[in-house]
């Protein structure tokens, strides 16, 4: 079995997002620029998570993803078959055809027992844990959420420029 990025990513951003939903819904272009993560991808993953129900989205300014359940009650099972994640060794899918119409292969047994005992691994693995030993190695949590699109900035005017904005006003300012 080998966990792909999908897999990965997708538990890494559900971590960030445990960690600083406190705060209110949390961005996924706040994520992404985290923990280095495309925004496509992660629009991607969180559709998923969110027809799972691991995620709510709220809409318009302030908006942005919150948990859908408390992070003790999220696997990490739970977010790697949201994301489609295939946790499966065997050869064959667990469809028993490991050597096509021969029948199941020699191990097929290992690797359906490896199975169960990764999902079980898995299934033990709380959301709240992962969030727990983050800040136990001391991954702090910004205080202040990003600054949304609406700004307190003053707006600042564009320069004025009494340059020639073509090949051709270019030409006739020589000629003058």
């Amino acid at each position: 079995m080998r966990l792909t990025t999908k897999g990965r990513f997708a538990v890494t951003a559900m971590i960030d997002l445990a960690m600083r939903q406190h705060m209110g819904p949390v961005t996924l272009a706040a994520i992404s620029q985290r923990q280095q993560i495309s925004l496509s991808y992660l629009e991607q993953l969180f559709g998923k998570l969110r027809r799972h129900e691991l995620v709510e989205s709220t809409r318009g300014p302030g908006g942005g993803y919150t948990l859908g359940r408390k992070p003790e009650s999220i696997t990490v099972a739970d977010i790697i078959v949201a994301v489609d994640e295939p946790i499966d060794a065997t050869q064959c899918g667990g469809k028993e055809n490991c050597l096509g119409e021969g029948g199941r292969c020699m191990t097929h047994e290992l690797w359906t027992s490896l199975n169960s005992k990764m999902i079980e691994f898995l299934d033990s693995v709380t959301l709240k844990k992962l969030v727990d030993e983050q800040l136990a190695k001391g991954v702090t949590v910004e205080d202040a959420p990003i600054k949304r699109a609406i700004s307190s900035a003053p707006v600042v005017k564009p320069i004025k420029v009494n340059a020639p904005n073509s090949v051709f006003a270019l030409g006739a300012a020589f000629t003058k």
